[in-house]
């Protein structure tokens, strides 16, 4: 991974974040969140994956029904946040739409997705601290407005 910040005002910072095939990028978008003290961001994102996990929340069930995708994939269009979770740490909210060869896609929740060969990330970091905060009643971390 490698990382640049492109621009920044008293209002905003961008960060650039480039993966590299065989990063997990879930995984890395939120390490380097975390290394960076990134408390409140949007992000979009394109590239491609090698494989990868989408989730589509069950809100009956609190749970997110896994889908795999077991091939070579487009990341046509990938948007999300960064908040602080319930444990202190930035906690990322990801979509994503991915191309397949066919001309189809899946979409959802990112879980996990294996880079290949990249995924170009633009951060915008805000002067700001959201709090994302556990909702029992629907089993999932939400962004409060209300706290932080």
């Amino acid at each position: 991974m490698k990382s640049k910040r492109v621009g920044a005002d008293e209002e905003a910072q961008v960060h650039v974040v480039i993966l590299d095939t065989g990063e997990e990028a879930f995984e890395a978008l939120t390490r380097f969140a975390n290394e960076a003290g990134i408390s409140a961001a949007s992000l979009t994102a394109i590239g491609a994956f090698e494989r990868a996990t989408v989730g589509w929340f069950d809100i009956a069930s609190k749970s997110y029904r896994k889908i795999e995708v077991n091939e070579q994939c487009e990341v046509l269009s990938a948007i999300g946040d960064v908040a602080l979770g319930d444990d202190g740490k930035p906690s990322l909210h990801v979509h994503i739409v991915l191309g397949l060869a066919d001309g189809s896609t899946r979409g959802g929740h990112l879980l996990e997705g294996m880079v290949r060969p990249t995924l170009e990330v633009v951060l915008t970091e805000v002067p700001s601290m959201l709090r994302r905060r556990k909702r029992p009643e629907f089993g999932i971390a939400l962004i409060d407005l209300g706290s932080g």
